[in-house]
C-alpha cells in the first residue's frame, strides 16, 4: 500500500519563477479531502515582497512517500514530516534531492536567490538601515526556521537541518550537529555529529567531537546505521557500523566496517598461560553491527581494536562469533 502524504504550504518563488522553499505549517500523513482549502491565515501571507525580489503564495501539495521526490515542494514536505516525527528517518525516499533543490542564500528575512543577490543586499540595506544577515549559503536551511518540535533543547540552531527528527527530551549542545534524514528515538544528549541516514536510541550520549556515518562519501552509498538504546560514545570517537543496545566506543576510537576487531567474549580473562585468551578471533567489525552489550576499546598494548562484554553482560554472542571463526573463515 502506498505511502501518501500532503499539505499546504507557503512557497518563496524567485523572479525567475524557480521555489527556494516552502513552508509547511501543519503537514499532513494520508490524502486530502476532495474540498480541502488552504487556511486563511496562510493566504493572508501571500504576497510580493521586493525587497527580496521574491513571490510568496500557496502551493497544495500531495506527494507518495515511496517514489523519489519530484520537485522542490516535494523534498521539503518530506524534511517536514521527518522534523514533525510525522515519519521516522530512512522511512521515505529523498532519492536525488541535491539536484532537485536549489542553492539559496538564507537570510534572516528569508530565503533569496543567489543571482542578484548583491542588489538585494543593496535594497534591504537602503530600507532596514542594515544589511541583511546571511545565516547560510546551501541548499537546506535550519530546522528552527520552520519547525521547532515540543520537548527538545538546541543550543546552536544553525547546526540542525530541516529534516532532522528530534525525539521529546533530546537536548542538542552547541558543537553539536544533526544532518537531515537522521536524529533521535527517545531523550539523547548529542554532543557531537549525528550525519544523514544514523539514528539514536533513547538514553543514549554522543560525545563532543563524536561523528556517526551513514553514507560512504567515497561511493555515495547510503547505509542506514543505528545506534541502539543506553549507548555511549567517547570524546572524539566514531561510528560507521550499527551498534545495539547498551553499547559503547572508547573516547578517540574510530570504527568502520572493514576495521578488524579482536573479539574478547570474555572480556580478555581466559585460561590461557598468560592470563588472556590465546589466539583470540579476529573479524571485520560489520560482522559486530548490531549486537548488544558490546564494548569497544583500544588495545594499549598492541594497538588493535577489541570487542568485549559489557560488565556484568554476557559473551555469548561474542562467542558464537568466535566459534564460527574457528569451524569456517568469517571474511
Amino acid at each position: 500500500m502506498a505511502k501518501q502524504a500532503w499539505g499546504f504550504g507557503l512557497a518563496t518563488m524567485s523572479s525567475d519563477n524557480k521555489v527556494l522553499d516552502v513552508w509547511y505549517p501543519a503537514p499532513t500523513l494520508g490524502t486530502p479531502a476532495g474540498d480541502a482549502q488552504a487556511p486563511q491565515s496562510l493566504r493572508d501571507l501571500e504576497r510580493k515582497d521586493d525587497l527580496r525580489d521574491v513571490t510568496l503564495t500557496v502551493v497544495q501539495t500531495v506527494i507518495d512517500l515511496d517514489e523519489d521526490p519530484r520537485d522542490v515542494a516535494d523534498v521539503f514536505l518530506r524534511l517536514h514530516l521527518l522534523s514533525h516525527r510525522l515519519i521516522e528517518p530512512n522511512s521515505c525516499s529523498l532519492e536525488g534531492i541535491y539536484d532537485i533543490l536549489e542553492t539559496v542564500v538564507w537570510t534572516h528575512l528569508g530565503p533569496c536567490s543567489t543571482d542578484g543577490f548583491t542588489e538585494a543586499r543593496m535594497r534591504i540595506t537602503a530600507a532596514q538601515g542594515i544589511p541583511p544577515r546571511v545565516y547560510t549559503v546551501g541548499k537546506f536551511p535550519r530546522m528552527t526556521n520552520y519547525v521547532i518540535p515540543d520537548g527538545v533543547r538546541i543550543a546552536n540552531a544553525d547546526r540542525v537541518r530541516l529534516g532532522a527528527y528530534l525525539a521529546e527530551g533530546t537536548i542538542v549542545t552547541h558543537a553539536a550537529f544533526v544532518d537531515f534524514n537522521a536524529g533521535t528515538l527517545g531523550p539523547v544528549m548529542i554532543e557531537g555529529r549525528v550525519n544523514k541516514g544514523v539514528t539514536v536510541g533513547a538514553n543514549s550520549i554522543i560525545g563532543g567531537g563524536v561523528s556517526t556515518v551513514g553514507d560512504d562519501y567515497a561511493t555515495g552509498d547510503m547505509k542506514h546505521v543505528s545506534l541502539g538504546e543506553n549507548c555511549r560514545i567517547g570524546n572524539n570517537a566514531g561510528v560507521g557500523i550499527a551498534l545495539g543496545n547498551n553499547c559503547s566506543v572508547e573516547e578517540g576510537l574510530y570504527i568502520k566496517s572493514e576495521d578488524k576487531v579482536t573479539i574478547l567474549p570474555t572480556g580478555g580473562i581466559a585460561p590461557g598461560a598468560n592470563g588472556y585468551i590465546e589466539n583470540p578471533g579476529v573479524v571485520k567489525a560489520k560482522h559486530l553491527a548490531g549486537l548488544d552489550n558490546i564494548m569497544f576499546r583500544r588495545s594499549t598494548l598492541t594497538g588493535a581494536i577489541d570487542a568485549l562484554p559489557q560488565d556484568g553482560a554476557s559473551g555469548d554472542a561474542l562467542q558464537e562469533i568466535v566459534d564460527r571463526i574457528r569451524g569456517a573463515s568469517v571474511r
